[in-house]
C-alpha cells in the first residue's frame, strides 16, 4: 500500500486553518480555492470536484475537534482502496503546520495522487497567504 505524507507550512493560526478544514462542504471556498472548483454535501459524504474535472466521492470518517483531524475515504474511481487525513498543529506565532496523510492502492497511482496533493498544498498555501 502506498503511503503518501505532506507537511505543509501555513502563515495563518491553526484554529482558522481548522476552522476551514473543518468546513467540509467549503473546499473550494476556503481551503483549496482553484484546487478544488466545487463541493456539495451529502448524508456522510461529499462529491468533491477538482479543477481537473475529476468528480470524487469522499465519505466522511471522523472530524475531532479536539484533535483538529479530519479523516475521510474517497470511493469509486481507479483506486481500490483510498484512507486519507489532515491535522492541523500550530506551528508558532500566527503559523501552523497541516499534515495531509494518504494511503491507498494500488500502488501505481501513487504519483496521480502525490502530484494532486502537491497541487492541494499549493493551492493551501496561497489562500492562507498574508496579504
Amino acid at each position: 500500500m502506498a503511503s503518501i505524507r505532506k507537511e505543509i507550512p501555513l502563515d495563518a493560526r491553526a484554529e482558522d486553518v481548522w476552522a476551514a478544514v473543518r468546513d467540509i462542504g467549503a473546499l473550494h471556498t476556503r481551503l483549496v480555492p482553484g484546487f478544488v472548483t466545487d463541493t456539495k454535501l451529502e448524508p456522510g459524504a461529499r462529491i468533491v470536484t477538482f479543477a481537473n474535472g475529476m468528480i470524487v466521492k469522499e465519505l466522511i470518517v471522523d472530524l475531532d475537534d479536539k484533535a483538529r483531524r479530519l479523516v475521510w475515504s474517497a470511493v469509486g474511481g481507479r483506486l481500490s482502496h483510498h484512507n486519507a487525513s489532515a491535522q492541523v498543529f500550530a506551528d508558532g506565532d500566527g503559523r501552523s503546520r497541516l499534515v495531509w496523510t494518504a494511503d491507498l492502492l494500488p500502488d501505481e497511482l501513487a504519483g496521480d495522487i502525490r502530484t494532486m496533493m502537491d497541487h492541494g498544498a499549493a493551492a493551501m498555501q496561497k489562500a492562507f497567504a498574508k496579504r
